[in-house]
């Protein structure tokens, strides 16, 4: 076998992005770790991370003006410029951080600052237009149809192709909606955070949007990498503020990884293969959902492991052992749930 053909057999399948979007390799790839709020990083293999997962399929990338304030914004445009045609990038607007104190967030979504941050994103990018803009968090004082409408703006105007929400309700999901096709949702989804399934994920296969899962790994923790973040992860890691990754809330979430051993043991996988084979299969229960995680990662060989999950088929028996885990799980995804959707649910 050729090493072409055996690169080949290694690439993920693709899907369409939403009703109408842009076709997208299943897995995506989410760009924040590599320059902010998980602690030290090396460039040079984050930099060949970003090649290798676009070697295997994967071709929505993913960042956020807020990564390190622009910082992983201006990291990704070399390698954005390099490969324009190959993939589909997304970026997002709307939290505001303090520069005195990072862990100080706000939101906006009036229409002055949805401009300002386009502009400067496609400065930073280094593009003439982002092909998916997301509103990263709701501000509940300004209406969902206001801060669409200037989203919409940005489209008639050619610097954006399509519109992303996150973190939004059912309801929040169809009024934006109704304002202008929206391409897809991107929120938490994971054994360990199924709130969405309430009414973001139905409203979402209802619509014909795509589903974009974020932190499909919980953050790391679903694969084995710590177990109680005050104790195993750097100052500077912002999971260390995270409720249920610290303290008597980790203890118990890390007893709840064990059935994850358990399918992973038997099938000869990873924990995080069998959270991830997990998310895509969920996926099915939704008919016409097109769902494309973005589990985050600055390593080559991480990147393999979670493509090749998508190549995972879990048992009937194996969901069912999986199906309690989120039910258990001890703290908030956030300590201010608020900038969430379940926060407004």
């Amino acid at each position: 076998m050729s090493q072409d053909t055996s690169r080949n057999q290694d690439r993920i399948a693709r899907t369409s992005l939403g009703t109408g979007g842009p076709e997208v390799g299943v897995q995506g790839l989410g760009c924040m770790g590599m320059s902010f709020a998980y602690g030290p990083t090396d460039a040079a293999e984050a930099r060949a991370t970003l090649e290798r997962a676009l070697e295997l399929g994967v071709t929505l990338y993913d960042t956020a003006d807020m990564y390190g304030m622009g910082e992983n914004e201006r990291f990704l445009a070399p390698f954005v410029s390099a490969h324009r045609d190959e993939i589909t990038l997304a970026t997002k607007f709307g939290i505001v951080l303090d520069p005195d104190d990072p862990a100080k967030r706000g939101v906006r979504n009036d229409r002055p600052y949805i401009r300002q941050c386009a502009e400067a994103s496609l400065r930073r990018l280094g593009v003439d237009v982002i092909d998916l803009y997301y509103m990263h968090r709701r501000d509940v004082n300004v209406p969902i149809e206001e801060t669409v409408g200037a989203m919409a703006e940005l489209v008639e105007e050619g610097k954006v192709r399509q519109l992303g929400l996150s973190e939004v309700t059912g309801a929040e999901l169809r009024a934006a909606h109704a304002e202008h096709p929206i391409a897809a949702l991107q929120s938490e989804w994971s054994l360990f955070s199924r709130d969405v399934e309430r009414t973001a994920v139905p409203a979402a296969a209802d619509l014909g949007v795509a589903f974009v899962p974020y932190s499909p790994l919980g953050r790391g923790f679903l694969t084995g990498a710590f177990t109680d973040a005050g104790k195993d992860l750097t100052e500077d890691d912002f999971r260390r503020r995270m409720p249920r990754f610290t303290g008597e809330n980790a203890e118990a979430n890390a007893a709840l990884l064990e059935p994850v051993r358990k399918v992973a043991g038997d099938r000869g996988i990873t924990l995080g293969q069998t959270a991830l084979a997990w998310v895509h299969q969920r996926a099915e229960r939704y008919p016409g959902l097109s769902v494309v995680p973005i589990p985050g990662t600055r390593k080559r060989s991480r990147v393999e492991e979670n493509t090749a999950a998508t190549r995972i088929r879990l048992t009937d028996g194996e969901l069912a052992l999986l199906e309690p885990i989120a039910d258990r799980v001890a703290g908030g995804r956030y300590a201010d749930m608020a900038f969430t959707s379940a926060g407004r649910e």
